[in-house]
Formats: structure tokens, C-alpha cells, sequence
């Protein structure tokens, strides 16, 4: 499989997670009713599911890579969802997880 592939991956299972948490979000805190919580335990599943198309076969490495991949997507969706506006520090900090995805995934194995 082709990093960028993996990395399509990454951001399909960001979508399904961090949109599947926004969904609960809304349908609790907002008070938007059992069919958005509805929806937002589907899309936490189907998260579930697409992490299991990873290459790596190790869970550890595959969670601790997207966890860097989650803290980017959820300012991201912050931004884009709910008008969040990210200081340098959010910023800084996600270009960090970020390239810390890049090593765990991408970086070169000793094997």
C-alpha cells in the first residue's frame, strides 16, 4: 500500500471519528435529539472499521499514528464546523502530531 493511500485512510477514519463524536456532541449537548446520537455511533463504528484497513499490522503504531492525525483533524473541524479560531500554539502543536505521524508511519524500520 502507498503512504498516500494510508494516508487517505487517516483522513477517512478522522471524518468518521471526529464527525461521529461532533454528531453525539449535537445530539446531546445541543439537544438535537436521538438521530444525530444515532448517526454519530454509526460513523464511530465505521471509524473502527476503516482504522482495520491500515497496512502496518501493528494496533499500537496504526492508534498512536491517527491519535496525531485526530488532534489535527479536530481543530480542523473545529474551524470548519463550529468558527474555532486556532492560536499559533494549536497550530505549532498540530504541525507536531503531525510529524510525529510521519515517523511512527513512514519513517524507515530497522528490521
Amino acid at each position: 500500500m502507498t503512504p498516500a493511500r494510508s494516508v487517505a485512510l487517516f483522513v477517512l477514519a478522522a471524518l468518521f471519528e471526529i464527525g461521529g463524536c461532533w454528531l453525539v456532541w449535537q445530539g446531546v449537548r445541543e439537544h438535537r435529539g436521538p438521530g444525530w446520537i444515532g448517526a454519530g455511533v454509526l460513523a464511530l463504528g465505521a471509524y473502527g472499521f476503516v482504522a482495520t484497513l491500515q497496512p502496518d499490522s501493528h494496533f499500537g503504531r496504526i492508534l498512536a499514528a491517527y491519535g496525531g492525525v485526530f488532534v489535527a483533524g479536530s481543530l480542523l473541524w473545529g474551524v470548519i464546523a463550529d468558527g474555532y479560531r486556532p492560536d499559533r500554539s494549536d497550530v505549532l502543536g498540530a504541525l507536531i502530531c503531525l510529524a510525529g505521524v510521519g515517523v511512527i508511519m513512514y519513517g524507515p524500520r530497522g528490521r
